[in-house]
């Protein structure tokens, strides 16, 4: 009944929540329906040396969010990290998704 309510059609910044959320909660089910491929694979990477020691609410808050296509940029910042924080998204299938990085690509803010 859950899955019949649950919205589907997210913003980059609900799905970045949902992810920051999932993965310091060890929500792997979560987590992997909200990043792509690649972008679990390097959550799963460092989730035990990341979220080592931190819990309890996110406080999650979006600076700023952009879209350009099915590319979108979302800055936030938590209250398990001290500096603000950068996802890239990728629509796929509909559904925003975050995605890893390249190496020296840098978000438009």
């Amino acid at each position: 009944m859950f899955a019949c309510s649950e919205k589907q059609d997210l913003s980059p910044g609900e799905t970045s929540k949902l992810v920051v959320e999932s993965f310091y909660n060890k929500d792997n089910e979560s987590l992997k329906k909200y990043t792509t491929p690649e972008g679990y694979e390097g959550f799963k990477s460092i989730q035990d040396l990341i979220t080592a020691g931190k819990s309890g609410d996110s406080n999650f808050k979006v600076l700023q969010e952009t879209k350009n296509g099915d590319t979108a940029w979302v800055r936030f910042t938590t209250s398990y990290e001290e500096n603000p924080e950068l996802f890239k998204l990728l629509m796929e299938n509909g559904q925003w998704k975050v995605t890893r990085q390249g190496e020296r690509e840098k978000g438009p803010f």
